[in-house]
């Protein structure tokens, strides 16, 4: 499915053709526009994502050909790892400000990229601006799929706190590709979780998060399942974004800071957010995030639909 060029507000000149989806119900907008066409300002990008005015979604994922991004000077040069070749995830939050990397947002654009067949294998590389990531899609079809995703080196920077509403929480600060401050709470159950109150946001300390941070809150972890795999639950409240139903790099941030609690740096975890649950693992050579996709819908937006002055 491919886009034409639209202008910045939406645009009278083309329709904009689009794809719903989501993982673990963190749902994205996705548009494939190869060449980079599309002027993709952040009044755009949040009309977008706007659940009112727009189609609604916790980020944007464009579906563009990497060396493109660098032609049209969107890229100043192509990440590690990654070729001109190859598919690129250009990442927007639902605020319109550019992001790093989305796990979940991986998931759902290699299960589009496979199942409206602009690749025809289960393994290959996406492209983000945090490196190449390399997935295999062990299922799919054109609403369902299970994917795997590197994720790549995980890097814990030292702990820091933050507040929400009266409470404060320390956490582990880790790097995923983007910023995380990981909180694993002692004693707090999956109901003390539910209850926390994320309507005010989260006040991070400056000097440690100078551009932000996604904040994750974790249970403990319990008993290993049959499989070995740590349980723990999370709630993330997301950079650009405020709280989702679920956060890929954000479930990969908790995993890591579960086993540093128990002073582990390597294991498996199944992890529960309110969006589902996905399979972490994390070890030596860096994380993975295995999960669900699903494609919900497709569609066309009417030339002039974000008109900024309506």
């Amino acid at each position: 499915m491919t886009s034409t060029t639209n202008d910045s507000a939406g645009g009278d000149r083309a329709a904009l053709r689009f794809v719903k989806g989501h993982g673990t119900q963190n749902d994205f907008v996705i548009v494939t526009d190869p060449e980079a066409q599309i002027d993709l300002t952040t009044p755009l990008v949040a009309a977008l994502c706007d659940r009112h005015r727009g189609i609604g979604g916790d980020g944007l994922l464009r579906v563009v050909r990497s060396g493109s991004l660098v032609e049209r000077g969107v890229l100043d040069a192509l990440p590690s790892g990654v070729s001109p070749e190859d598919w690129f995830m250009d990442y927007r939050n639902a605020d319109g400000s550019v992001a790093e990397m989305c796990g979940n947002g991986v998931r759902v654009f290699a299960h589009h990229l496979r199942a409206s067949g602009l690749v025809a294998t289960d393994e290959f590389t996406v492209g983000s601006r945090a490196g190449a990531r390399p997935v295999v899609v062990h299922s799919h079809d054109s609403v369902h799929a299970d994917v795997t995703v590197q994720m790549g080196p995980v890097r814990t920077d030292g702990e820091s706190m933050v507040r929400i509403g009266d409470d404060v929480y320390r956490g582990l600060m880790i790097d995923v590709g983007n910023p995380h401050l990981a909180c694993v709470v002692p004693d707090l159950t999956a109901a003390d979780l539910a209850q926390v109150d994320f309507t005010d946001g989260v006040m991070l300390e400056d000097d440690a998060f100078p551009h932000g941070a996604n904040v994750e809150l974790v249970t403990p972890a319990g008993d290993p399942d049959a499989d070995g795999r740590l349980p723990a639950a999370m709630r993330v409240f997301e950079r650009g974004v405020g709280e989702t139903r679920s956060c890929g790099t954000g479930l990969v941030a908790a995993g890591a800071a579960v086993l540093a609690s128990r002073g582990e740096s390597a294991g498996t975890l199944c992890i529960t957010v309110p969006g589902g649950r996905v399979e972490v693992g994390v070890g030596a050579d860096g994380a993975y995030l295995r999960g669900p996709s699903r494609l919900v819908a497709d569609g066309e937006l009417r030339p002039g639909w974000a008109d900024l002055d309506d």
